[in-house]
């Protein structure tokens, strides 16, 4: 294969990570003094927003067969602000008893029915209490162990002219 193959499919390990590359990874998250989060072969664009940040920043520049392993602080991975929503909620929804004040959290369960979620208290009103939904491990700082498999184009290299029946204008 020619350089311009090596570019577009990584099969030669040339191919570093960068924005917009397609990742695929043998990843182990692990709770830093805490229980395994993830053991699995993931596939992600890098840049696009769906991998921890701070595990994003370790892998760029990386090329096919790297290995890596560290620790990311928790404000780099699930305590990221731009993994916290927040939402309004009625007052009604809170237990009856609660004295509520702002910084006090609660443990509800996720969209999904099945993850928790932390709700944190950032404002009350008469009626509303502001939360910022928090992942559980939001405060936690996590270890990893990765081995890139694959760094590749995700747009796939363009077609030659005879494959489309077309004439070239020679």
């Amino acid at each position: 294969m020619d350089s311009k193959c090596r570019r577009c499919c990584g099969k030669f390990g040339d191919v570093k990570i960068e924005n917009g590359r397609r990742v695929r990874l043998k990843v182990k998250l692990k709770a830093v003094a805490g229980a395994e989060i993830e053991k699995s072969v993931v596939e992600y664009i890098h840049g696009s927003g769906t991998m921890l940040p701070g595990l994003e920043r370790v892998l760029a520049g990386l090329e096919a067969g790297a290995k890596k392993d560290g620790v990311i602080q928790a404000a780099n991975a699930f305590g990221d602000p731009s993994f916290q929503r927040e939402k309004r909620m009625s007052r009604r929804e809170f237990p009856k008893d609660a004295k509520l004040k702002i910084g006090d959290r609660f443990m509800a369960k996720g969209a999904d029915n099945q993850q928790n979620v932390i709700l944190e208290i950032i404002k009350l009103t008469n009626d509303d209490v502001h939360v910022q939904l928090r992942h559980p491990l939001a405060d936690t700082d996590i270890e990893f162990d990765v081995h890139v498999l694959q760094v590749t184009d995700p747009k796939p290299p363009p077609l030659p002219v005879d494959a489309l029946g077309a004439r070239s204008a020679d």
